[in-house]
């Protein structure tokens, strides 16, 4: 499933996520010639500021030739809250919907956001009272909606930014607001930092991820055994929250450094069909990182590509 295999177009592509400004075209421009496939271009947020007609042309100009995509547009915030952020958060959810048009894609994805500090169900009422009005707006503009599961530290009781980490949540959501339009941007990473084994999951959840974050976890089972979950937690909540003394037990790994069987991952998403992007989530290995940061991601685009296959056309008889 190569570009080398004619003018074949591969059922799922390998890419990466582009932290999107401005200056995102650049950035495409110089890690292109890699091979990557797709570019999603992510927002932390807010998109105050971008310039959506100009932005997308730009992009739309370096890949032009080159059978790579824009797979997504993210806008990553809490928009169920009303703090001024939150609201710009809410209005770049906006944008995103009106706008993906113009970079030929058709999936803006992010945090469903939550109240803060407040269990999981009491998010409920304002999950549906804003995303079912986003949700119009994204079926008027011919759009998917993918919710990201992280829980960014957070918890069912707790947290600040999401409520789609956990199954059972996810059922909560899709009944609050029924829509096929609505589904999940999915990694094993995220599972696998809470000791769920991603694999009955996904083939569970399949019809509903519409997109891929490439992002993977080591378990240190020594450390959970000798210590426990309550004194170790996974480092990126000991990295956000300075907790001294405690013993990181999984860490955030770039695929093909971690647990994951992605060719297994990747032959689930071919049999039920799955038609879209793996987006490689860098910037949180800790090894392959600072001047490693595009080595790893280049390793990983290598290894998700031959865990995917090239493409060879059937002989004709």
């Amino acid at each position: 499933m190569s570009h080398k295999n004619g003018n074949h177009k591969p059922d799922i592509r390998i890419g990466t996520l582009v932290s999107a400004g401005m200056k995102s075209a650049e950035y495409i421009r110089q890690i292109l010639p890699y091979g990557f496939e797709s570019f999603s271009l992510t927002f932390w947020q807010t998109t105050k500021g971008i310039d959506w007609k100009k932005l997308a042309a730009e992009v739309n100009d370096i890949l032009a030739g080159s059978g790579a995509v824009v797979s997504s547009l993210g806008v990553f915030g809490n928009p169920l809250e009303t703090e001024p952020k939150d609201k710009e958060t809410l209005q770049g959810l906006k944008e995103a919907i009106d706008n993906a048009h113009l970079f030929g894609c058709d999936i803006v994805a992010g945090f469903t956001g939550r109240l803060r500090n407040r269990p999981i169900d009491e998010s409920l009422p304002r999950f549906k009272q804003v995303w079912t009005a986003l949700a119009g707006r994204a079926k008027d503009n011919g759009v998917r909606i993918a919710f990201e599961n992280c829980d960014m530290g957070g918890s069912w009781q707790t947290g600040d930014w999401n409520i789609a980490h956990n199954p059972a949540a996810w059922e909560m959501m899709f009944h609050a607001v029924p829509f096929g339009h609505l589904g999940l941007e999915w990694e094993p990473c995220h599972q696998l930092v809470n000791l769920i084994d991603p694999m009955p999951q996904l083939r569970e959840w399949v019809k509903k991820i519409f997109h891929l974050h490439g992002k993977d976890a080591t378990i240190y089972w020594d450390r959970i055994r000798k210590y426990g979950i309550r004194t170790s937690v996974h480092e990126d909540i000991v990295r956000k929250t300075g907790s001294q003394g405690a013993k990181p037990f999984a860490y955030h790994r770039t695929p093909g450094f971690g647990d994951s069987d992605w060719t297994a991952i990747i032959s689930e998403l071919r049999m039920a069909g799955f038609k879209g992007s793996i987006d490689i989530e860098g910037w949180h290995d800790p090894v392959m990182k600072g001047e490693l940061e595009m080595s790893g991601q280049v390793a990983a685009l290598r290894y998700l590509k031959q865990c995917r296959s090239d493409f060879i056309p059937n002989p004709q008889v």
